[in-house]
């Protein structure tokens, strides 16, 4: 079959070319690529591509037997550097490149497409002609009610996982899971374990499988390795059904070296910054986008975009925002230049992410803009408007820096180092922040939460179903990565399933029910996570008690009998007669202790009633006196 060329046909409108040059155009996956189309009474595919540096494009695929010559697309006649054709003939699920000759030294590239919905399984690299159209979503209740489950005033409770080492079938040459099998066995755990949300590691196309998934080459393409497009939609839309929220990560900061991809697109640095001061990543060995190119502001946004909208994807946590902010970042003096008002700041790359956020929120005004920002830059999850980025959530790296700090230490040397344990309320208000225990935690030699933990085996577990239960009841939404959750030995592998066979250890096993447990507790007791961005949702009752290593806050919401009382222990001695202030006169309650025996613990603490006295204690009227668990946590409410 012959496949003729034609080139008086185009999916660009002038408006489109205007857009995309302006940095404006937020939705190019619907105009770039590859596109089914019926022109003159045939079907066929138009294919476009941004290649303004090149001295011709062709496409390359299976219908022509990867001829460089026979299929030559055209450049459009304006300076948009677009070149487009339609191809009659051509079908779905045929692969592809694009094979772009440069004008500068003629140099030669076959490029996969950056518009490509699919691709073909890693290690091969071409794109496939495929529609992203046509899957018959399920969720519509979910999508109408999301933004109770995304706000600010809700629990969101997150469990952070590598789709490709959460559960390896050993048997069948230790293959992972695809999107279809997960949406079994995925959602049967997250019903188990109470989460709210799950965060999926970088599901956008990449070649390499030892970067998790952020050195990335296809924006616009879910990974083949764990099923089509649809397969992805599938899980997606099962998990909306059953009331769990999908968060995806996302890597704007860098992308692959690998030249099948982005880099030096047309023979220039078309995509990456052509200042390698700007343009490449020291730390981590790729590229760094131009921030301060419209197209490329077009074509990051579009991404964003895209999964918001075909993929129904409830928040985008965007990956290693402070190498973006800042022009130094991982660079010695010497290697990078100020900007223009002799600042360390990435001007263009602040802008950037304002439109970004600008533009996501503007569309979708439910989801969650979660930034993995690493400093102390002023105002990340406050509105553009007022000089803020814009993002509705931060990961709080200052509480899990100190608090990992802080247990680490054997708990006859915790006195001297309280404040790290108080010190992240100074600034828990200052944005809306996310805890996180992720999994840059657990690699690299850090070694897993367990073996952070200080002691015996009976004491690590302790330690850490302690630090679980304060996160629990600290302010800030939570999320925790696979393995923390059944107290995983080693570090995370993402060549190995999680040691799931811990699980047959009672140790491992009552930690998991104990987090399980937490969830729901946290999911039904509206004073642990209602006001968990404002000073009113928390209240210190003493934060100053070092010789005990002890803590104990309230947690409240708009109705005063909702308050929850936590009480920290973190010496490893029992407290008899452990005082401390309460505002009402009554009875208190345990309702979770992180040392009872269904736990695993040593199943001491406060099995009656707490009837109050009269008796002014931490500036209250009324006081309880209590037994403290030694690593333990205890909340307590009102009867």
């Amino acid at each position: 079959m012959t496949h003729a060329m034609h080139y008086n046909v185009s999916r660009l409108s002038d408006l489109d070319i205007y857009l995309f040059k302006e940095g404006n155009h937020t939705k190019l996956y619907e105009k770039f690529g590859a596109h089914k189309m019926h022109h003159e009474g045939v079907d066929g595919i138009h294919f476009a591509v941004w290649a303004p540096n090149a001295q011709s494009v062709s496409v390359r695929g299976d219908f022509n037997d990867y001829a460089t010559e026979s299929h030559p697309l055209k450049l459009r006649e304006d300076d948009s550097g677009i070149w487009e054709g339609f191809i009659e003939g051509v079908e779905e699920g045929l692969t592809y490149k694009y094979h772009i000759v440069s004008k500068f030294h003629h140099i030669v590239h076959d490029k996969s497409d950056p518009f490509a919905f699919f691709s073909e399984k890693p290690s091969k690299s071409a794109s496939c002609i495929w529609s992203v159209d046509g899957y018959d979503w399920q969720d519509d209740t979910w999508m109408k009610t999301r933004h109770k489950v995304n706000a600010y005033d809700a629990p969101v409770a997150v469990y952070e996982m590598h789709l490709g080492s959460w559960k390896r079938k050993v048997e069948e040459g230790n293959r992972y899971l695809s999107y279809r099998e997960l949406a079994v066995e995925l959602l049967a755990y997250l019903k188990q374990m109470h989460y709210t949300h799950v965060e999926f590691m970088p599901l956008t196309e990449y070649p390499y499988f030892g970067s998790w998934g952020y050195q990335v080459t296809g924006y616009f393409s879910a990974t083949a390795r764990f099923g089509e497009p649809h397969d992805l939609m599938y899980l997606i839309d099962v998990l909306h059904q059953n009331g769990f929220g999908v968060i995806m990560d996302w890597v704007p900061s860098h992308f692959a070296v690998d030249m099948h991809g982005l880099v030096n697109f047309d023979g220039t640095a078309l995509y990456e910054h052509e200042d390698p001061q700007k343009g490449f990543h020291p730390e981590w060995g790729s590229y760094i986008f131009n921030y301060g190119r419209n197209e490329v502001k077009s074509f990051l946004i579009s991404s964003a975009m895209f999964w918001l909208d075909k993929y129904h994807i409830d928040g985008i946590r965007v990956d290693a925002v402070a190498s973006m902010l800042y022009l130094n970042y991982a660079r010695k003096e010497g290697e990078w230049t100020p900007n223009v008002n002799g600042g360390n700041e990435n001007l263009e790359a602040v802008a950037f992410l304002r439109k970004l956020n600008e533009s996501l929120y503007g569309e979708f005004s439910d989801i969650m803009m979660i930034a993995e920002e690493s400093t102390a830059w002023p105002m990340v999850t406050r509105p553009t408007s007022i000089g803020g980025l814009g993002f509705g959530f931060k990961w709080n790296m200052g509480w899990m820096h100190d608090t990992l700090k802080y247990m680490s230490f054997d708990p006859i040397h915790r006195q001297h180092h309280h404040h790290q344990l108080t010190f992240s309320l100074w600034y828990a208000f200052d944005e809306h922040f996310m805890l996180p225990l992720s999994h840059d935690e657990v690699v690299h030699m850090k070694g897993s939460l367990i073996n952070k933990m200080p002691g015996n085996t009976n004491q690590k577990f302790a330690n850490l179903r302690a630090m679980y239960a304060y996160m629990m009841a600290h302010p800030g939404k939570k999320l925790l990565f696979m393995g923390g959750d059944i107290a995983q030995y080693s570090e995370w592998n993402f060549e190995e399933s999680i040691d799931w066979h811990l699980l047959d250890d009672p140790y491992h096993a009552r930690l998991q029910k104990m987090l399980s447990d937490l969830n729901l507790i946290y999911r039904n007791e509206r004073a642990l996570y209602q006001h968990d961005e404002k000073h009113i949702g928390f209240e210190w009752i003493d934060d100053g008690d070092y010789q005990h290593n002890c803590i104990s806050f309230m947690r409240k919401s708009d109705l005063p009998d909702e308050t929850v009382y936590i009480v920290c222990n973190f010496a490893d001695e029992t407290w008899e007669n452990y005082k401390i202030g309460v505002p009402c006169e009554g009875e208190y309650v345990e309702i979770f202790n992180s040392q009872s025996s269904c736990y695993e613990g040593w199943n001491i603490g406060n099995t009656e009633a707490i009837t109050s006295i009269k008796e002014t204690m931490h500036g209250r009227e009324y006081s309880i006196t209590l037994t403290l668990p030694p690593l333990g946590v205890i909340y307590l409410k009102k009867v």
